[in-house]
């Protein structure tokens, strides 16, 4: 790990806003030459501190109005049946999100849909005939706020 200045920590907060801000922009605003901008983003890059660029996807533009966090238990537990899940959830395109969690579900995922409907069509055709399902329970997202988390 490198030791952060306010600068880097400016840089961060910059590209977590806006990751395609060019290294003119980035010293324009932070009082840097273009070329000490750049040195400041590759090291960063090369201590492995940022890792590419992201492209923010509005879902509800696209049709996906409906965001669905569903936990999953396993009806068996056992390796086999981990990676069978695991293998066929990732499959699903609607699956936003597979992680593997402890606590009361094995499983929590990020689910798009349309609309109710086509998350129960979802749900039903897709998620419960999946290896080793067991328990579901569905948090249907209302609103979300992002935030960029510690950055040093």
């Amino acid at each position: 790990m490198i030791d952060l200045d306010d600068t880097d920590r400016a840089i961060l907060r910059a590209l977590v806003a806006d990751a395609g801000v060019s290294a003119g922009e980035l010293g324009r605003r932070l009082g840097l030459s273009q070329p000490a901008a750049w040195r400041r983003v590759q090291r960063l890059t090369d201590a492995g501190i940022l890792a590419g660029q992201r492209v923010t996807v509005d879902r509800a533009a696209l049709g996906f109005g409906v965001t669905v966090f569903l936990g999953v238990k396993l009806a068996t537990k056992g390796r086999v049946s981990l990676e069978d899940f695991e293998r066929a959830v990732v499959a699903i395109p609607e699956v936003q999100v597979v992680q593997h969690v402890l606590g009361l579900f094995d499983y929590r995922l990020r689910v798009v849909a349309r609309d109710i409907a086509d998350f129960e069509r979802v749900l039903r055709r897709r998620i419960m005939t999946l290896p080793g399902v067991g328990q579901v329970e569905a948090n249907v997202l209302l609103t979300e706020e992002r935030r960029p988390g510690p950055l040093g």
